[in-house]
């Protein structure tokens, strides 16, 4: 026990004071400089009032963090993939999966005035062009040579073929990834080709927020990494407790989101056993369950599965597997959700996505890096999609349907994987991607990259104001925004 602590209970049991254990546990997370005070003006006035009893309400009240009945706690589920994976097979999958996505991000392109002038790439064959027209699909071929860009697109009718001149507008299709959706305007030109005028992405509108009736806030955390050896145990520890404590803000927290690598997994990299300290995922969810059962049970936690944790590796992913660890699923303020989700924390709508594909966009996209993820997420949003790109590092399922189109605009948009914690705006969407709770790894040192852990991301609800903790020693760890 704290000296500090021990002299304030001596004074308030040589004053003839009894103390409630469940104010003995407040008494323990405070500043050690301020118990003194607090102990003494607590006796003087429980002493004019007669009633020798410190309690949990003498201090709250005293502190002003009392249990605010009106902070809400309601959780909906508006987007879940779990239920609705249908895998199709083959070639015949794959064509069901990118119809899909043709048709869900045409429709959202629709709202635009543009679109009443689309044309199918069949019907442009016998089109006699005279004014500018519209042509949508899916980017198959972008390539650049001699100062001229070629774009092919493709839509359910067959496909289009044109040529990009203008300077800026080459710059534009330079960061256009295949198989993203776009809209084209084009002219004739002279040799009977088309000439690509404009480009237009499915984009997110501007809108009005919306937000909680109550100042709750949310902790967006991700990349936890339970059972590597560099997962940072004691800081999370430490974070776990602080949710539990008087602090103000803690005492508002009314959801936890994690998204995803909530463990590191078994058999993802050679030779990872060498740098386990769980050696097997059933250990390493009773880890995550034994860390997240200190957690106020008013609080409701909502985990996604990331590329380490069991089950599907291919996107979508369903909830981690009740198999692995029925106890996690049977907690009443723990709601497990696949990747991607769309949930609503008191009428605040969050788009959940682990964020596997920044992989693919960062390799094939001139000025993009790992450093500032939001940038990656800003690309995520102007193409209303998640994962464009098939066929390269990040795995994609023959889904008959296309759940990672970008169908609901969130007022917030919260990423991982890329172990970098970093804010930002877009269109009125604040962007979290939420950073790690592990170590640079081995691994990660070899490839320059160097992440910036420990810290813990905090949002009131209703106001949008952002608060962060750092849990990390290094003083070169900091928030990026």
């Amino acid at each position: 026990m704290k000296k500090e602590l021990s002299f304030a209970l001596n004074y308030a049991l040589n004053k003839g004071f009894q103390i409630h254990p469940d104010a003995f546990k407040i008494l323990e997370n405070i500043d050690v400089k301020k118990l003194e005070k607090i102990i003494k003006e607590i006796v003087r006035e429980k002493t004019k009032q007669k009633l020798f009893q410190i309690s949990q309400d003498d201090l709250e009240t005293y502190l002003g963090i009392k249990e605010d009945s009106t902070l809400q706690n309601q959780v909906k589920i508006l987007s879940d993939p779990s239920s609705k994976i249908t895998s199709g097979e083959g070639v015949k999958g794959y064509n069901a999966l990118f119809s899909s996505r043709f048709n869900k991000l045409k429709r959202i392109i629709s709202d635009r005035p543009e679109s009443k002038m689309l044309k199918s790439a069949a019907s442009l064959k016998n089109t006699k062009i005279e004014d500018d027209l519209y042509v949508c699909g899916l980017v198959s071929i972008r390539n650049s040579e001699r100062n001229i860009t070629k774009i092919v697109l493709e839509d359910p009718s067959g496909s289009f073929e044109g040529i990009i001149f203008d300077e800026e507008l080459q710059k534009v299709a330079g960061t256009l990834l295949l198989d993203q959706f776009v809209m084209a305007r084009i002219g004739s030109a002279k040799n009977s080709g088309y000439i690509i005028k404009d480009l237009i992405l499915p984009d997110i509108p501007e809108q009005a927020k919306n937000k909680s009736e109550s100042e709750a806030y949310a902790v967006f955390l991700s990349d936890l990494h339970i059972g590597s050896k560099y997962f940072m145990e004691d800081e999370f520890s430490e974070f776990v407790s602080w949710i539990s404590s008087p602090d103000p803000v803690a005492r508002r927290i009314r959801f936890v989101l994690i998204g995803g690598d909530v463990v590191d997994g078994v058999g993802i990299y050679p030779n990872q056993n060498k740098e386990l300290v769980c050696q097997t995922i059933q250990e390493q969810l009773e880890k995550v369950e034994g860390l997240i059962d200190k957690i106020p049970k008013n609080v409701k936690i909502i985990i996604m599965p990331g590329n380490h944790d069991p089950g599907r590796r291919a996107l979508p992913q369903p909830a981690i597997p009740k198999k692995y660890n029925s106890g996690l699923w049977e907690r009443e303020n723990v709601i497990m959700v696949g990747n991607p989700a769309v949930v609503s924390l008191n009428g605040v709508i969050v788009s959940m996505f682990h964020g596997q594909s920044i992989d693919d966009i960062v390799k094939t996209t001139p000025g993009l890096s790992y450093d500032k993820p939001t940038d990656v997420m800003k690309h995520l949003l102007r193409a209303r999609h998640l994962s464009p790109i098939y066929g390269s590092q990040t795995p994609i399922a023959p889904e008959m349907e296309d759940q990672m189109v970008i169908q609901d605009i969130p007022d917030i948009f919260h990423v991982g994987h890329v172990h970098r914690a970093q804010l930002d705006m877009y269109k009125g969407i604040l962007l979290v991607n939420s950073g790690s709770w592990q170590k640079q790894t081995p691994f990660q040192a070899s490839v320059g990259m160097t992440p910036n852990p420990g810290i813990a991301i905090m949002v009131n609800l209703k106001t949008f104001q952002v608060f962060h903790q750092n849990y990390s020693s290094n003083s070169d760890n900091v928030l990026q925004s």
